[in-house]
């Protein structure tokens, strides 16, 4: 079987970027932190995973299709062209690139939807046949792991793999059922709203006892706590609108076939790559 690494550019540059402990400059004095960060986690997750097939995406500027059904939908992140050079984990991108063409990894950025719907495409199309290994810390990758398909949080030696019997334990639902679970919660990181008075307890008792968040909502009237049940019909039109922006389908395009990111891993360290695309000398 073969077995498909995706990652999840741009979520990995911020883990990196962010999580290097100080501004790491070459010899040129040009910052380097984020690119040395993101070549090594990625060599690392490659040498974990040993895939046949690789591909990274990123996100790339432009509206984002979800907030015409939220103007709120991730409102509160942060506009990287207002901040200091030095905060800005974008402006390493073009090595990160070079460092992916050197390694020979096919990559590419979103030019009218996300990150999380081209990855979505890829795991409906080949899922069933093959492995694939997503590597991200969004949880909205939760929803589609499958006994084929799971979630990588790369954390060196504390990485975890996310599996269905992961997410039962974590959240006591199935990954099926982990759209409907956090359009019930919300979402803070993406700026969701989840209905009052329902935390993640409350969301996955609901969900075993009603199954979705559909007939969860059809099914209100018989929710026997009443601040919840009132919390979930006066939120109902929210909760739909959530279930919109959090549920990924297949109807992303697909940027490679699979004989384009077949992927044979050399034994190659970060620093002969960073050599090799001129980021640092020595």
């Amino acid at each position: 079987m073969n077995r498909f690494l995706i990652v999840d550019g741009s979520n990995l540059l911020f883990q990196m970027f962010f999580g290097m402990p100080a501004r790491i400059v070459n010899e040129q004095g040009k910052a380097i932190q984020g690119t040395l960060g993101f070549v090594g986690a990625l060599l690392k997750i490659i040498r974990r995973t040993e895939p046949t097939h690789i591909a990274v995406f990123f996100d790339g500027e432009h509206e984002n299709t979800r907030s015409a059904l939220d103007f709120d939908y991730k409102a509160n992140r942060l506009d990287y062209r207002e901040v200091p050079q030095e905060n800005n984990p974008f402006l390493q991108l073009s090595d990160i690139y070079d460092a992916l063409d050197y390694l020979g990894i096919k990559h590419a950025e979103t030019s009218s939807c996300e990150t999380d719907d081209w990855i979505a495409k890829y795991a409906f199309t080949y899922g069933k046949e093959n492995e694939i290994v997503i590597s991200s810390f969004d949880s909205d990758f939760f929803q589609l792991i499958t006994d084929n398909i799971s979630v990588l949080r790369y954390r060196g030696n504390k990485t975890v793999i996310c599996t269905p019997e992961y997410i039962n334990k974590k959240f006591g639902i199935t990954p099926l059922q982990y759209a409907d679970f956090k359009s019930l919660t919300g979402d803070a990181s993406d700026n969701i709203k989840g209905a009052d008075k329902v935390g993640p307890k409350t969301a996955a008792l609901l969900l075993n006892e009603f199954g979705s968040l559909e007939n969860i909502l059809a099914s209100a009237k018989d929710i026997r706590k009443t601040s919840i049940k009132e919390s979930i019909i006066g939120n109902s039109e929210k909760l739909r609108t959530n279930f919109k922006l959090i549920k990924l389908d297949d109807s992303a395009p697909l940027p490679f076939t699979m004989n384009e990111i077949e992927y044979v891993f050399t034994e190659i360290t970060t620093k002969e790559v960073l050599k090799g695309i001129g980021l640092i000398k020595h």
